[in-house]
């Protein structure tokens, strides 16, 4: 699986982290290939500079990390097009559960072993403070990806592991955790003069 770092655009100026709570694993990669063939027939707005999608370890849900070049450009986009193209995708998924979005931008990243690939990525939030204070290594912890919110009081840490049981052996209690696996990277070639990342 790729390394968190790979898909962190450069040039990027706001990384929107939204979840969609769809239930069922068959519910959750039919709301995935259905958002995925709405990317691929709409026409990719040059703000957007990159758009990942994780798929739940436990199957209820999809993690969308998108990458822009402004909040400002995010905000003209979604007000044209985003209600319809969720539209689509609630005909065929109906009943889609979404808690909101959340700006951020990333703070820091901490890389304790690039050899090694990740097979879970981990996604936890809390307070800004306590999360200088979280980068730990632990067994399997491969690297950590502390995003802050732009209010500057939470902080949506991105944690890559060697597998699903290292990452909860080491789990804090009282903290929640979602697993993920990512399921399908796109880079907008037009905004970018590097070549567009792999389906996975």
């Amino acid at each position: 699986m790729t390394h968190f770092t790979d898909l962190v655009h450069p040039a990027a100026g706001t990384a929107l982290i939204s979840e969609w709570l769809t239930g069922t694993p068959e519910r959750s990669h039919a709301a995935a290939d259905a958002m995925i063939d709405q990317w691929a027939a709409a026409e990719t707005p040059s703000a957007l500079l990159a758009q990942h999608l994780f798929i739940s370890t436990a199957g209820t849900g999809l993690l969308f990390y998108a990458q822009w070049t402004s909040d400002e450009d995010h905000l003209a986009w979604a007000r044209a097009r985003r209600l319809e193209m969720v539209n689509r995708v609630d005909t065929l998924v109906p009943g889609i559960e979404r808690p909101g979005l959340d700006r951020t931008r990333l703070h820091r990243s901490v890389v304790h072993d690039a050899k090694r690939r990740p097979g879970v990525f981990a996604v936890t939030t809390m307070a800004a403070d306590d999360a200088e204070n979280a980068g730990v290594a632990a067994p399997g912890l491969l690297g950590e990806h502390i995003h802050l919110t732009t209010d500057g009081e939470r902080a949506i840490v991105v944690t890559e592991w060697t597998d699903a049981a290292a990452q909860e052996a080491a789990v804090t209690h009282g903290l929640d955790v979602k697993q993920y696996t990512l399921h399908h990277s796109f880079r907008n070639d037009r905004a970018h003069a590097g070549s567009r990342s792999p389906r996975v």
